[in-house]
């Protein structure tokens, strides 16, 4: 069968398109009468061309940006989720784990936990952002009322929005889920857009002359939660999340600020930060400062950071050949996993089938809620 990313099978769909077109104008003549038949004739010919034409597109814009990377990938039917494997320095012993699936979540805030829309000002950086914040159930029960939560902050793609992880990634029912099963302590979740600075394309960068929005991320908004919420003042419980952009924002908040998030998970992140059109100059020239936040670079020439990483990528994805760069460059105490799936695009699909299992690997690195 033709792979649903390659270029023959754009080629046919494309010549597909193109000769359903032609057949069209050519028959249209003969549909010409007024008796239901030629009507038939019209609007079949109309649909026919007009679908043609949308596959043919869809091919092409599927190939380009990566959005389902098979057949399996587009219905949904590539199994579960991805396996964690823990890598060491030179090691040849790989540890492997999995994580199931979620079934469904009660209604009592003190068994599903509850949901907050809050708005965020940093005290630092002036700047303010809108996010959700999940409650687990165990923050309102009685014997946790003295207690301070790990907080995991979750930040989406770019442009991404803050809903979609709740609505389309199911991060709270997922977490619930590792929480009942107790393969994750109870933990408080940020959810978020890395874009807090207008619509501009950041990269969580302290930008020259612009938004400081890694100082916000991991200066302000822990203080400004913390005013707020029973959430740990511990490095070790607090951890970020995300993917895509999220991802690289998640990966370079640990590694360059250790002592503020500990461990980082990215799905589908890249370890450099692009310049283009969404993000206009982001080092004002300088390459030290781009070399600051190429975090391979950082792997194989700064010291090694304290902290537990986990990247999830595919055999089909972009980032899978720096991934296993990643792999090779990272020495101790920095601590490093990854899931790789057999196939899955750069979409919703195949990071809800990665949260499961990151969150299970995120149990063993996260502290557990301590009584303050």
């Amino acid at each position: 069968m033709f792979r649903l990313t390659g270029l023959p099978l754009q080629i046919i769909a494309v010549v597909a398109a193109i000769a359903v077109f032609a057949a069209t104008m050519w028959l249209w003549p003969r549909f010409g009468g007024r008796t239901w038949k030629d009507w038939l004739g019209r609007i079949g010919a109309f649909l026919a061309t007009q679908l043609a034409v949308l596959v043919a597109m869809g091919l092409i814009a599927n190939g380009y940006f990566g959005f389902y990377s098979s057949w399996s990938d587009l219905l949904g039917s590539d199994g579960g989720p991805g396996t964690v494997v823990d890598h060491r320095p030179n090691a040849a012993v790989a540890v492997m784990g999995e994580q199931r699936v979620y079934s469904a979540q009660g209604s009592v805030r003190e068994r599903s936990g509850l949901i907050q829309k809050i708005d965020v000002h940093g005290a630092a950086t002036g700047l303010r952002s809108e996010a959700y914040v999940y409650l687990p159930p165990q923050y309102f029960q009685p014997q946790y009322a003295k207690h301070a939560f790990p907080m995991a902050l979750v930040l989406a793609g770019y442009p991404g929005s803050a809903e979609k992880l709740i609505t389309l990634m199911q991060y709270p029912a997922s977490t619930l889920q590792a929480i009942e099963q107790k393969k994750l302590p109870p933990t408080v979740l940020v959810l978020m857009r890395p874009t807090i600075a207008g619509n501009r394309d950041t990269e969580c960068m302290d930008v020259p002359g612009g938004p400081q929005v890694e100082t916000f991320f991991t200066a302000d908004l822990p203080k400004a939660l913390a005013t707020t919420y029973r959430i740990s003042d511990d490095p070790g419980a607090r951890a970020v999340i995300g993917n895509s952009t999220g991802g690289y924002c998640a990966l370079k908040f640990a590694l360059r600020k250790p002592d503020t998030y500990r461990s980082a998970i990215s799905l589908s992140g890249y370890y450099t930060a692009p310049i283009d059109q969404t993000t206009g100059d982001l080092f004002a020239g300088d390459d030290r400062l781009k070399q600051e936040n190429d975090l391979l670079w950082r792997l194989r020439n700064k010291p090694a950071a304290p902290v537990a990483l986990l990247l999830a990528t595919s055999y089909d994805e972009n980032n899978y050949q720096e991934t296993q760069a990643m792999v090779g460059a990272f020495k101790a105490p920095t601590m490093l996993s990854t899931i790789t799936l057999d196939t899955g695009g750069h979409n919703f699909h195949t990071w809800t089938r990665e949260i499961p299992p990151a969150l299970e690997w995120l149990g063993k690195h996260l502290t557990a809620p301590q009584e303050a």
